[in-house]
């Protein structure tokens, strides 16, 4: 499963971002490299983040950024819905530094790399709301700057999960050479907030992106799951290429159903619980 991909050179940088809003880069060298092969990569041997950065307490990564990339810079979003698109004007006298000023109590939940301004921003919150819009309607700022509304939150809702898709996708409309399209689907996972990890109930909706309408930077967005009973929130969610996986906390696949056309429907129930979602990549 690959949550996060960046394109980089063996002798380049690629960043890592992390939910206090800094970025720190590794060496692409100095990291382990998986041998090339026509199945699905594994990371078997790859080797934990933190023989390679330190991080403060409950400080997490969140994305990956490829500091010497070009394109559309790079696009965060908060746990209140804050968005903030930086450009690669980074200081290259430092292996790390701030990207945002966070106000007290938020957190960064998703780093993306843009390949340009055409790419669709996606909030995904607490309370089942989904909002898109196109990057192009988040003016850049310098690395001090704390962003701008993203998107509108309801009272006790916020952004479990923020990212980007490819136009062309998120639009259902096919795009890149023949073989290479994959349509954007939009994952949701819904679960009690009193309930112990693992123990709520759970359901799961994969639906296409393009059924989600675009709208303004910093509105409330569209619904996204109907909950069912015994659900009251959105626990976790992904967007991005199809086939979407799923995994276990002990890296066990989890079936996902189908993907439903009905963008505000219920999901069906989840045979076992869910840690991670994130699309599916290829050594090539």
């Amino acid at each position: 499963m690959i949550v996060a991909a960046v394109r980089a050179t063996v002798r380049g940088t690629v960043g890592l971002v992390t939910s206090a809003g800094r970025l720190i880069k590794l060496n692409v060298l100095e990291l382990p490299a998986m041998p090339p092969g026509a199945g699905a990569v594994s990371l078997a041997g790859g080797t934990p983040v933190t023989e390679f950065a330190s991080f403060d307490r409950g400080e997490t990564v969140v994305g990956l950024a490829a500091p010497d990339g070009p394109g559309g810079g790079l696009a965060l979003g908060t746990a209140e819905g804050v968005v903030k698109r930086v450009l690669p004007d980074y200081p290259q006298n430092r292996d790390e530094f701030e990207l945002i000023t966070l106000k007290a109590g938020d957190r960064v939940v998703g780093a993306v790399q843009l390949s340009g301004e055409s790419d669709e921003l996606v909030f995904i919150t607490s309370d089942a709301q989904l909002l898109r819009y196109a990057a192009s309607s988040v003016r850049p700022q310098g690395r001090a700057a704390g962003g701008m509304a993203g998107v509108r939150l309801a009272s006790g809702a916020s952004v479990v999960w923020f990212g980007a898709a490819d136009a062309g996708a998120a639009s259902g409309t096919p795009s890149g050479p023949p073989g290479s399209y994959s349509p954007a689907v939009v994952v949701t996972v819904a679960g009690s907030a009193g309930a112990l990890p693992g123990t709520g109930a759970a359901s799961v909706k994969v639906t296409p992106l393009h059924e989600y309408p675009g709208k303004g930077r910093a509105t409330g967005g569209v619904r996204c799951h109907r909950f069912l009973k015994g659900e009251d929130m959105l626990v976790m969610a992904w967007a991005g290429p199809a086939p979407a996986v799923a995994a276990t906390d002990t890296g066990a696949p989890v079936q996902l159903p189908d993907p439903v056309g009905k963008r505000d429907g219920s999901g069906t129930a989840i045979g076992r619980p869910i840690a991670v979602l994130g699309g599916s990549a290829r050594v090539v």
